[in-house]
């Protein structure tokens, strides 16, 4: 296989696998160029390079800033904004664990906080059924919700370490 072929291929898959961190095709394929280019690009380089809109360059571009897996750069005399990608694979792990943490963990914890308070009749089996399924899931989430965090602030090699550990427990 070729480079140009394997780079291609390499765009589409990480694309597919965007979509499993809840970001869209086209925002991962743009962070994708971005990860295997050498030199920060500029919009017109990804749009060329992956035939899409302008429109669609610029809005997925904000997002991946506001994901923060992307930064913008100037160089010296040029007025285009030049894009490129952090190529630290646990850094873009913890960032996406960051933000999927603050989109979809932590509005799931309010809710389910919010749920804890719930009353009823302590006989009532729809009310009791209802109470045990909020705090487990309250609790599941809880323990995911440490074990990202813990994976936020540790290093790569304890992180692995420790979860191995936990699988040959």
């Amino acid at each position: 296989m070729e480079l140009a072929e394997g780079k291609l291929k390499f765009i589409e898959a990480w694309g597919k696998l965007g979509s499993e961190w809840g970001i869209n095709r086209t925002m991962a394929q743009v962070h994708a160029l971005l990860l295997i280019s050498a030199e920060a690009l500029t919009t017109e380089e990804i749009m060329e390079q992956l035939s899409i809109s302008r429109g669609n360059a610029n809005m997925t571009l904000r997002d991946l800033i506001g994901w923060g897996l992307i930064e913008k750069q100037h160089k010296a005399g040029e007025r285009k904004e030049y894009f490129f990608a952090d190529k630290d694979v646990w850094n873009i792990a913890r960032q996406v664990a960051k933000e999927r943490k603050k989109r979809e963990l932590e509005p799931v914890l309010k809710i389910l906080g919010e749920l804890s308070y719930v009353t009823g009749d302590e006989k009532d089996i729809e009310f009791k059924t209802f109470q045990k399924s909020v705090a487990d899931i309250n609790k599941l989430a809880k323990n995911a919700d440490k074990t990202i965090e813990t994976m936020l602030k540790a290093e790569e090699s304890w992180f692995w370490g420790s979860i191995l550990k936990v699988f040959k427990a």
